[in-house]
């Protein structure tokens, strides 16, 4: 298991099965008889964070250089993104709103200077959910974690 959070609709966590390329939502209702529902995702999983609203869970396939998104709600695979980085690495990434593509989490790259920022409402913004809708260059050659704040105009990798 990669990461596990916990979900806002149901009694359920999410777990990330790395080598399997399989997201789990383990229903904990009954600890005695865990139900779990397997979502087919992408291989070698890895971290992963919650957009904004808390109700997509976005994982780092980072031996795929993608990017795997999770609607907790309707219990599925909503997208597989290219990053266009090499080995995403977002520890729980790092949300905000853009002011030309509205909500969106970004992800840096273990293997490059690449930020992937990935437009995060289809409901607002169709045309740039589940995309990279642009790319920062870092001044590192990579990195592990990305992280901001809603009260700060930072963004730190």
């Amino acid at each position: 298991v990669a990461s596990i959070v916990a979900s806002r609709f149901a009694p359920e966590w999410v777990l990330n099965i790395k080598e399997t390329g399989q997201v789990w939502l383990v229903d904990y209702t009954d600890p005695n008889c865990p139900g779990i529902k397997m979502i087919e995702a992408e291989r070698f999983l890895h971290d992963g964070g919650w957009d904004s609203t808390k109700r997509y869970f976005l994982v780092a396939a980072n031996a795929r250089n993608k990017i795997a998104v999770i609607d907790a709600k309707e219990k599925k695979l909503t997208a597989l993104i290219n990053t266009g980085g090499i080995k995403p690495h977002p520890g729980r990434g790092a949300n905000w709103v853009d002011p030309e593509f509205g909500p969106v989490w970004a992800t840096g790259h273990i293997g490059d200077s690449v930020v992937s920022v990935i437009g995060t409402d289809p409901v607002n913004h169709p045309d740039s959910a589940w995309k990279v809708v642009r790319t920062i260059s870092a001044l590192s050659s990579g990195n592990l974690f990305i992280k901001t704040h809603p009260n700060s105009k930072w963004v730190w990798l």
